[in-house]
């Protein structure tokens, strides 16, 4: 891959990052900040108020994640699960339409696919061959 078009893909990357970070810092921004709407949201699932600032700490956490050079990997993966927790939560309690948590699902799941080399290296990192040579 020329050194342009290498450029232009990291680039378009950090951008995809960016915005799916501001979408998920703002939505647990709202979480933490007891939003209305998001206090009904959590009072319908039944579980607690509690969950909802879980969740609000989750995305954010998940969005700093996305926005740093050696966490962006892991912050996609999170926050990916969470939403596809969400999903769920629409489907089988909230019985509603679950298609901005799969939009924001799917978005996290190309983060990750693009960001794919990351995961491995770190998988290796941890299972202690950083050094061993990729098959």
């Amino acid at each position: 891959m020329s050194d342009t078009r290498l450029a232009s893909r990291r680039m378009g990357i950090w951008i995809l990052q960016g915005v799916a970070a501001a979408i998920f810092f703002a939505a647990g921004a709202t979480k933490l900040f007891a939003a209305s709407f998001e206090v009904q949201l959590f009072a319908q699932l039944g579980i607690g108020q509690w969950f909802r600032v879980a969740t609000g700490v989750v995305q954010i956490v998940g969005a700093l994640a996305l926005v740093h050079p050696r966490l962006a990997a892991i912050g996609g993966l999170w926050l990916g699960i969470t939403m596809f927790c969400a999903v769920v939560a629409n489907l089988t309690v909230l019985h509603a339409n679950p298609a901005p948590a799969v939009v924001l699902m799917l978005l996290n799941a190309l983060i990750v696919y693009l960001r794919r080399d990351e995961l491995e290296l770190l998988a290796r990192t941890l299972l202690g061959g950083a050094n061993s040579p990729t098959p």
